[in-house]
């Protein structure tokens, strides 16, 4: 496999793993198969105060926050647990040298903070409101303003950062023994379809 096409698949490799961390940790309304929305009348649509108070009881914007920060460390490790292995496949059973890793883990740290910057929590919060305006209506926030205001509800909320940590783990486990799987069966594939590919562009030789 050429140095090309092994950056593409590094590259898509990556991309997954992205994505799967964040959607382990997306809210549950966020990730569930999408059913057929209540219409919200006008004149019951939340209004954006009632939002900024939910958003506030619910304290997303610091579990967002939060959230940014450690992404980017905990998607690096796994793409170079990944990476590291593929290279190993890839070029004979050889490691790359400590001076390539560095420079790998220094550019990958560079891109995971631009991913990261992409899309604020403010623009993320702007569009979640836009989208809990459209399913919930003036007395369903008001109720859950007053649920996650009350002691129940903020305890469910401290407890949420302990009961991430345990999940975390057994996510990354899962992921990782999947996608090692994956990895594999993709590697394989794109060796067979660009050797079949080379050989069906080959010219034959002239006698």
């Amino acid at each position: 496999m050429n140095k090309s096409h092994r950056r593409a698949l590094i590259l898509c490799l990556g991309l997954a793993l992205v994505s799967t961390a964040v959607f382990a940790q997306a809210p549950a309304e966020q990730t569930t198969a999408t059913t057929a929305a209540t219409v919200i009348p006008p004149d019951q649509k939340a209004t954006k105060e009632q939002l900024t108070k939910l958003f506030e009881v619910m304290r997303l914007r610091e579990q967002m926050q939060n959230f940014l920060k450690v992404m980017p460390a905990m998607i690096q490790q796994q793409i170079q647990a990944q990476m590291k292995e593929m290279t190993a496949k890839l070029s004979g059973g050889s490691a790359p040298s400590l001076e390539k890793q560095a420079a790998l883990d220094q550019l990958m740290s560079k891109y995971m903070k631009k991913a990261t910057e992409m899309y604020t929590v403010d623009e993320m919060l702007d569009d979640m409101a836009a989208i809990y305006q459209r399913h919930l209506s003036r007395s369903d926030v008001d109720a859950f303003i007053v649920f996650y205001g009350s002691p129940a509800g903020q305890h469910m909320l401290n407890e949420q950062p302990a009961i991430l940590q345990e999940y975390m783990p057994l996510a990354t486990k899962r992921v990782q023994e999947r996608s090692k799987v994956l990895t594999d069966e993709m590697v394989q594939d794109m060796d067979d379809f660009i050797k079949s590919t080379t050989s069906s562009t080959k010219k034959p030789d002239k006698n």
